[in-house]
C-alpha cells in the first residue's frame, strides 16, 4: 500500500470514528452545551467545535482515558473558552445558610410520585427554575455540575477533566446542587403548618446533608429514618432536583446540526490542525 493510500485509509477511519461519536454522544453533548450556553445557536456552535476538535486530535488519542472522558474533556475546555467571552457572571454562589432553610418558618411540601395534576405543574415550573439556575451558575461550578448530573460522570472523572482534585470537584458539585435545590424550592408549595424547631444541632444536620449528597453521588439509597422534618424536606427536594437534571439529559441532536457535521466531517480540510 502506498503512503498516499495508507494516509487516505487512516483519514477515512478517523472520520468514521468521529462520525460514530456524533451518533453516540451528539444528543447528550447538545443537551450539555445548551444548558451551559442557555442559547440554542451558541450551543450548536459549541457542539460543532467539540466534534471538529475531536476530529483534528483523533490521531493523538492513545486510549489513556475512555472515549467518553476524552470527548468531554474537549467539551469542558470548549465551555471554558466560551465562558471567558461571557459577561455578567455571578461572583459568588452563596453560603450554606443562604442555600438551606435553617431559619424558614414554613418549609417546602415536596410533591409525591403519584403523578397528580399539581405534581405535573410543579415539575414543569421546577424544570424551568433549575434550567435558569444552571445557566446562572459561575463557570467553575456549572461545568462540574453538568458533567456529573447531566452527563453522569463519576466525580473522579469530573476532577480529571477539570484538572482539579476529586475532593474539589465533589465540593463544587455539592454546592451547585444546593444552589439548584434552592431555586427549585421557590417553586414548591409550603407546608400548611410551621415546621417544628430543628431536632439536632446545626452541624449534625450539615453532616447528614453531606452523607445525603454522597449517596446521590454514588446513586445509592439514603437511610432517612433519623432525620428531622426540615432535613426531610431538603433531602426530598434534592432528590427532585437530581430527577429533573436527569430528565434534562433526554434530547436529540438537531437534524440541521447533524447534517452540517456530516458535511464538515467528510471534508478532508477539516482534519488539519488549527
Amino acid at each position: 500500500m502506498t503512503h498516499h493510500s495508507a494516509s487516505t485509509a487512516a483519514s477515512a477511519t478517523t472520520h468514521a470514528e468521529v462520525a460514530r461519536l456524533v451518533e453516540e454522544h451528539g444528543g447528550l453533548l447538545y443537551g450539555l452545551a445548551y444548558r451551559f450556553c442557555g442559547d440554542r445557536d451558541r450551543a450548536e456552535d459549541l457542539v460543532q467545535e467539540v466534534f471538529l476538535s475531536a476530529l483534528r486530535s483523533w490521531e493523538g488519542y492513545r486510549g489513556d482515558a475512555s472515549e467518553r472522558t476524552w470527548l468531554y474533556t474537549i467539551a469542558a475546555r470548549a465551555c471554558q473558552r466560551m465562558s471567558r467571552k461571557r459577561s455578567g457572571e455571578p461572583v459568588r454562589i452563596g453560603s450554606l445558610h443562604e442555600l438551606l432553610p435553617f431559619g424558614e418558618e414554613r418549609i417546602a411540601d415536596v410533591p409525591g410520585s403519584e403523578g397528580s395534576l399539581l405534581d405535573k405543574q410543579v415539575e414543569t415550573e421546577a424544570r424551568e427554575r433549575i434550567e435558569a439556575a444552571i445557566a446562572a451558575l459561575p463557570e467553575e461550578f456549572r461545568v462540574p455540575l453538568l458533567l456529573k448530573e447531566i452527563v453522569g460522570l463519576p466525580l473522579r472523572d469530573v476532577g480529571g477533566i477539570m484538572g482539579i482534585e476529586e475532593a474539589t470537584a465533589r465540593s463544587r458539585v455539592h454546592r451547585a446542587r444546593l444552589k439548584l435545590r434552592a431555586a427549585l424550592d421557590t417553586a414548591l408549595p409550603r407546608q400548611p403548618m410551621p415546621a417544628p424547631p430543628p431536632a439536632y444541632e446545626e452541624q449534625t444536620c450539615l453532616d447528614l446533608l453531606d452523607a445525603k449528597q454522597d449517596a446521590l453521588d454514588r446513586g445509592v439509597p439514603f437511610d432517612g429514618h433519623v432525620i428531622c422534618e426540615r432535613c426531610r424536606s431538603v433531602f426530598a427536594s434534592l432528590d427532585l432536583t437530581q430527577n429533573v437534571c436527569r430528565d434534562l439529559t433526554q434530547g436529540e441532536l438537531p437534524e440541521g446540526v447533524r447534517e452540517r457535521l456530516r458535511a464538515r466531517l467528510s471534508d478532508p480540510s477539516e482534519e488539519k490542525s488549527l
